[in-house]
């Protein structure tokens, strides 16, 4: 009888602490960030960024600063009016020279930006 009480109460104990565990705990949050956003466009304008790292970026809706989804907007606009899909898998940049020069300048104005409000 006491081997029975002594396996319900460890038993006890290790559910009810997965069940406090898990009301505790909040569903993990990414929030992207402007510098998220600059790092991203230097890697794209550098050929260093990837397709698949290029769309899970600018494809998550940015819903805490208007700001900021409308760059993430004019970013993916840019992809597609000026992405090279295919010739990036043989180290060519991801967009072409036009979209270069007019992400080069996003990337300016959101560094700008960012200047202004950390001053």
């Amino acid at each position: 009888m006491a081997l029975y009480l002594l396996v319900f109460g460890v038993c006890l104990l290790v559910i009810g602490s997965t069940v406090v565990v898990l009301l505790t705990t909040r569903t993990p949050r990414y929030r992207t960030e402007s510098h998220h956003l600059l790092e991203l466009f230097d890697k794209a304008l550098e050929s260093r960024v990837s397709e698949s790292e290029w769309h899970t970026l600018i494809g998550y809706p940015i819903r805490h600063d208007e700001y900021l989804e409308s760059v993430r907007r004019r970013a993916s606009h840019l992809m597609e009016e000026h992405g090279r899909h295919w010739q990036l898998a043989q180290g060519k940049p991801l967009l072409n020279a036009t979209g270069q020069k007019e992400l080069r300048a996003l990337r300016d104005h959101l560094s700008a930006r960012m200047a202004l409000e950390h001053s």
